[in-house]
């Protein structure tokens, strides 16, 4: 039981860390390379897509998609993906991917004259799964060492932890006053009743033993 105990927790706790990976905003300096659209038809990985560009259809299994290719400062390659979430998950409520694919076809450039942006996304990069991380907003800056620090992601989970710590103080208090007297009364129950039962199982072996004897 120990083990499928701490399975359960690692399971429970990992899938929590690998949402909140997946849907708190990041952010990448990278120079803008090329933009281009591609007939998209999610099959397996549906999951790690978003859906059509908010107000047209979104029954078809397949669309357009706009994807934006950069190259960080580090030379790797990095394709984001430009969807609408909508109101759906995640809440960014973005439904500017055609303004923000013309704001990444301006700052298109080359090595030799390179203009960086720091592009806010979210999502995960696998050319295993095919899946992509999702444009938010695309931002001129001066250079590849530019720093961004994300007071979004600090404050969001410093309060999300502050509030499981509320949650665990109050549960841990709850269950010291409520639950745990009550499993002592029924230990203490379970302990009475095993020894009445043994006590009756004594009498009777010493009758027996009286019994024989005689």
């Amino acid at each position: 039981m120990v083990y499928v105990k701490w399975a359960f927790i690692i399971l429970f706790w990992g899938t929590i860390a690998a949402v909140l990976n997946y849907t708190l905003p990041q952010y990448d300096v990278v120079r803008i390379t090329d933009t281009y659209e591609k007939r998209i038809d999610p099959g397996e990985n549906s999951l790690f897509w978003s859906r059509a560009d908010v107000g047209n259809d979104t029954t078809t299994p397949n669309r357009d998609v706009f994807f934006i290719q950069t190259r960080k400062a580090n030379g790797k390659v990095m394709v984001y993906r430009n969807e609408d979430t909508g109101w759906g998950w995640p809440p960014y409520f973005k439904v500017h991917s055609s303004n923000l694919q013309a704001e990444a076809a301006d700052m298109k450039s080359t090595a030799d004259a390179p203009r960086w942006a720091l592009m806010r996304h979210y999502g995960w990069r696998s050319e295993f799964l095919s899946i992509f991380p999702n444009a938010v907003k695309i931002k001129a800056v001066d250079g590849p060492d530019y720093k961004v620090v994300n007071w979004f992601n600090i404050i969001f989970l410093t309060v999300f932890f502050a509030l499981l710590w509320a949650l665990y103080v109050r549960w841990r208090r709850f269950r010291q006053r409520r639950i745990d007297p009550m499993l002592e009364n029924v230990e203490d129950s379970l302990y009475a009743t095993g020894d009445a039962i043994a006590e009756k199982q004594g009498r009777l072996r010493r009758w027996l033993g009286g019994s024989n004897a005689k």
